[in-house]
C-alpha cells in the first residue's frame, strides 16, 4: 500500500462507520413509531360529552336543557337551550293546549275561532273557560320545564317553517321520568291534537294515540282541568 492510498482508506472506514451509525439512528426511530402511534387517546370533557346530541331512534337526543324565558312560551311550545348554548323554539307532539289569553293580531285577524274550537273539544266549555285553562296549562308546564333540567327528542322538524320544531319532552314527575304531552291529558290541561309521530322507544304514533286517549279518558272520569267544569 503506497502512502498515497492510506489516507483514502481512512477517509472510507469513517464513512462505513458514519453510515452504519445513522442506519442503527434510524431503525431505532422507526421501531419505537407504532408504539408512539398506538398511545391511547385523551378521554373527552364532561363538556364536551354533553355538547354532543346522542341518538334514540330515529331522534336527536339532547339531555340537561333547560328553559329560556320568551314572550312566546306558553303550555305546549316554548324556548329552550341546549347543552351546546344553542337556543330553539319547540313544539310538543301530539297535544294543544288551549290560548292564554284573547289575542288581536296585525291586519285585524284573532285568536278567537282557535280558542272557540279548543273549547268544543275540550267537553264545550265556554271560551273563557278555555282561556283560564289556558294559562293553567302554561304555568304548570313552565314551572315543570324551569324547576329542574330535561331531554328533548327531536327531528328537528317544522312543518309550517315557522322555526318552531317538534319534540317530545321527557321530565322528571313524581320522581320518574314521563312524556309532558302525557302529563298535561292527565291533568285535563290540553286536548289530543296537532302533529303525532311515533316514540323514541320506537312505539308507533297509532298505539302511543290509544293511550293517549285513555289517559284523555281517565281525566273526564276524574273530572279534572277543564272536564271538571
Amino acid at each position: 500500500m503506497t502512502p498515497e492510498t492510506k489516507p483514502k482508506n481512512s477517509w472510507f472506514t469513517v464513512l462505513l462507520i458514519i453510515t452504519a451509525v445513522a442506519l442503527w439512528a434510524y431503525n431505532q426511530s422507526q421501531s419505537s413509531a407504532p408504539a408512539e402511534r398506538e398511545a391511547p387517546r385523551s378521554q373527552p370533557s364532561a363538556k364536551e360529552i354533553a355538547d354532543t346530541p346522542g341518538r334514540t331512534g330515529i331522534y336527536e337526543t339532547h339531555r340537561g336543557c333547560t328553559l329560556v324565558e320568551a314572550r312566546n312560551n306558553d303550555g305546549d311550545s316554548f324556548m329552550v337551550k341546549l347543552p351546546n348554548g344553542k337556543k330553539a323554539e319547540f313544539r310538543l307532539y301530539f297535544v294543544d293546549t288551549p290560548e292564554s289569553a284573547f289575542k288581536t293580531y296585525a291586519g285585524g285577524d284573532t285568536n278567537h275561532p282557535r280558542i272557540r274550537e279548543q273549547a268544543a273539544d275540550l267537553g264545550g266549555i265556554t271560551p273563557e273557560q278555555a282561556v283560564e285553562i289556558g294559562k293553567k296549562a302554561k304555568i304548570f308546564a313552565l314551572d315543570k320545564l324551569g324547576s329542574s333540567p330535561f331531554d328533548i327528542h327531536t327531528c328537528w322538524d317544522s312543518p309550517f317553517n315557522d322555526n318552531r320544531f317538534h319534540a317530545f319532552v321527557e321530565v322528571k314527575h313524581d320522581g320518574k321520568s314521563r312524556w309532558l304531552h302525557e302529563i298535561l291529558l292527565e291533568k285535563g290541561f290540553a286536548r289530543i291534537h296537532t302533529k303525532g309521530a311515533a316514540l323514541p322507544d320506537g312505539t308507533t304514533s297509532t298505539r302511543h294515540k290509544t293511550r293517549l286517549k285513555e289517559l284523555e279518558n281517565a281525566a273526564k272520569r276524574s273530572h279534572v282541568g277543564a272536564w271538571g267544569l
